[in-house]
């Protein structure tokens, strides 16, 4: 009988973003938790982390200071 290879891991792609999906990115990440701009999104929280550094896009001071974090 001949055995059985087993399969190779395969990472999974990331997807590409849309331009759409990078300006609605642009306009809520400032201002939204990530978590609920990642659902927006309908992408995992890390990957709209990831996307928003890659840009340069950081959270408003208005935001910050409305958790307290200034």
């Amino acid at each position: 009988m001949a055995k059985r290879r087993k399969a190779a891991k395969r990472k999974k792609t990331p997807a590409l973003w849309t331009t759409a999906e990078v300006n609605l990115l642009k306009r809520l990440f400032p201002t939204n938790p990530t978590s609920k701009v990642a659902v927006k999104l309908k992408r995992k929280t890390d990957a709209v982390k990831k996307k928003a550094s890659r840009m340069g896009l950081k959270k408003s001071r208005k935001y910050l200071k409305s958790l307290g974090k200034i």
